[in-house]
């Protein structure tokens, strides 16, 4: 057999990827903030202040504890992928290509939130799933991230804005982390670029004064803006 043919019976490694790829992404498009509420007030999350279906609009429509309930498993959906799937793919191929496989399954999931065919395609913007594929790469690039998200939101209570800086600091992060060419360093990059685009309104409401902030109650969020 040529080199790098697989064995009879066994998958080719493009195979095994393809099978990753959608495994990732149908697991990334499973609305579980968009769940949560529906159970637990009957609202549909698309209906109700942004439209968004991540844990900040969850904590808006019915309050903090989902919101922090919803984002486990989005982060989780993101986490998955990378430990379970990325491997499996990469054991398929030359074990160089490893943290490129990783970093396409977390791809895939977050591109499974944001764009998931459980919904019609209609999602919510990346950042737990993101940071979970990203805690899956490497814990630290996470936690130095994570800092951030904390050291913004409550200097300034913008939760998008908390993001936009989370994210710009992930690939820097990693860059020093792991070195300028790492795989891990492109992903991160990307999911900046990805949280970036998805926080268009948000950058725009700050810039505007109508951004609503963070650690309200629930009367003051049912009558400020939407995120």
């Amino acid at each position: 057999a040529s080199a790098g043919a697989p064995e009879p019976g066994r998958m080719s490694p493009y195979g095994t990827l393809a099978l990753a790829l959608a495994a990732s992404y149908l697991l990334g498009a499973v609305p579980f903030a968009w769940v949560l509420v529906r159970v637990w007030t009957g609202k549909d999350l698309r209906r109700e202040g942004s439209g968004n279906i991540g844990a900040t609009n969850a904590i808006r429509a019915a309050g903090r504890p989902v919101g922090i309930l919803a984002f486990l498993p989005d982060a989780a959906k993101g986490l998955v992928p990378v430990l379970w799937f990325g491997p499996l793919a990469s054991g398929a191929a030359d074990g160089a290509l490893a943290p490129w496989m990783a970093v396409a399954a977390g791809a895939a999931a977050v591109a499974g939130h944001c764009f998931p065919i459980y919904l019609g395609f209609r999602g919510g913007k990346g950042v737990a799933t993101g940071c979970g594929a990203l805690l899956g790469l490497d814990w630290r690039i996470f936690a130095i991230g994570g800092a951030v998200w904390l050291a913004v939101l409550f200097a300034t209570r913008y939760v998008g804005l908390a993001s936009i800086l989370m994210g710009v600091t992930f690939p820097v992060a990693a860059g020093i982390l792991l070195g300028p060419v790492h795989p891990a360093v492109f992903g991160a990059a990307a999911l900046f670029l990805l949280i970036l685009v998805r926080h268009r309104s948000n950058m725009a409401r700050m810039l505007a004064g109508t951004e609503p902030k963070a650690f309200r109650s629930r009367g003051a969020r049912a009558n400020g803006g939407s995120a």
